[in-house]
């Protein structure tokens, strides 16, 4: 059985100042059943340099005393009204003595999802990813409630949460990573390739950006434990099965799964950027799904070789997939943890692949073709070379592009 890789977002050595710095973080939003209790992580910071706020020198927590209106062109950060008092880090440096509910968790769970989101993909990348409003503003303002406001938006130099009073239940988006990790995703993205002067770019710069950002906040689920074991155990490790039958994508409670569980090809879809964006982020979920499967397939671990298949969703025999289905959970513990290692490695390959890709793109003439070509080139460079005939043929059935 091999060993979960080391995620990007995580420091090395044996020492706590090593490993960075605790916070505690919801996975997914605490309404939703079986993550009620956030999970503590590492940032990628030592103690000391996260201070009251929290801040670094990236960004800070900037909590308003009285309702503030979103930001909208040409208002910018600083925020200049009254603040509420900084969550404090504990007499060690950590902040994960924080319980939910009480003052400061909120500043600290919004800001440890931002800083979470940025380390992966710095982690993928091997470097610092500048943010695309320096100079002129220096560090990101992070504003995590504004009551009344059912939304989140990322700007220059800003992120800011919403939280209202709907039918069906409360929303706060400070407490969903996946919103956060969402908006975190347009913001490494754009200092990755740039904001083109029109704010537009090319003919598939806007609908790349929303696939990228909801990419990545999948990404980012993936790094939580309690999110590994709760979609293996629920799946019995049959993410590519249970795909195909998309039976788990109308059960789960992820909503990241829900939204790239799809076969659209780039002509079932409109121009409208979110709908536009559905058939590129599905072949991202399938070249995430597709490694998982071979590398189980190559462990021993499952007795169906997805390489077989050129067009999965199609020529997938029912009778391989009832099979599957039919394991028994407790026969499926027995290879739990080998299953999480394989999904951990599926997931680094993939998303230092796409975080890799980016330079490669000119934001003023992007469209999906010379986006997945530019992720296929950062495939075949790196850990990703094994696959690269399968997530090329992930994003040609699509339309995406012919493949070769």
């Amino acid at each position: 059985m091999e060993p979960v890789p080391a995620s990007p977002a995580a420091g090395g050595g044996t020492d706590g100042a090593s490993l960075g710095t605790r916070f505690r973080v919801f996975p997914q939003p605490p309404y939703v059943p079986g993550y009620e209790k956030p999970e503590v992580v590492w940032l990628s910071l030592p103690p000391g340099r996260i201070t009251a706020g929290p801040a670094d020198r990236r960004m800070y927590v900037a909590n308003p005393v009285e309702p503030k209106v979103p930001y909208f062109f040409p208002e910018l950060p600083p925020y200049a009204g009254r603040l509420r008092p900084p969550a404090e880090p504990g007499p060690d440096g950590h902040f994960d003595y924080l319980e939910p509910g009480t003052d400061g968790f909120l500043d600290a769970h919004v800001y440890a999802c931002v800083r979470r989101v940025l380390d992966i993909c710095e982690g993928y990348v091997g470097r610092e990813i500048p943010w695309y409003f320096e100079p002129t503003v220096d560090r990101l303002e992070i504003v995590p409630r504004i009551p009344e406001w059912d939304n989140a938006q990322s700007g220059f130099g800003y992120l800011e949460l919403g939280e209202s009073d709907r039918a069906d239940r409360r929303s706060c988006y400070g407490l969903n990573f996946d919103a956060i990790a969402h908006e975190v995703g347009h913001l490494v993205l754009l200092g990755e390739i740039g904001l083109p002067e029109d704010g537009e770019g090319g003919p598939d710069f806007l609908a790349y950006h929303e696939a990228v950002a909801d990419f990545l906040s999948l990404l980012g689920l993936l790094h939580f434990d309690t999110a590994l074991d709760r979609l293996l155990r629920r799946t019995r490790g049959n993410l590519l099965l249970e795909n195909e039958l998309d039976r788990f994508a109308e059960t789960s409670n992820e909503r990241q799964i829900r939204t790239f569980s799809n076969s659209l090809r780039l002509g079932d879809v409109s121009r409208e950027v979110h709908d536009r964006s559905r058939p590129f982020g599905g072949a991202l979920f399938d070249s995430l799904i597709e490694v998982h499967q071979a590398l189980l397939y190559d462990r021993g671990l499952s007795d169906i070789d997805p390489r077989r298949f050129s067009d999965l969703r199609r020529q997938m025999e029912p009778s391989l997939i009832e099979r599957a289905l039919a394991d028994d959970a407790a026969a499926y513990e027995f290879r739990h943890f080998a299953v999480k290692a394989a999904l951990a490695e599926a997931r680094d390959i993939v998303g230092e692949a796409l975080v890799r890709s980016w330079p490669r793109l000119d934001p003023y003439d992007l469209d999906f073709a010379t986006a997945a070509e530019a992720f296929l080139v950062a495939v075949d460079r790196g850990r990703g070379r094994p696959f690269a005939p399968q997530i090329e043929d992930c994003f040609g059935w699509r339309g995406i592009f012919e493949p070769t």
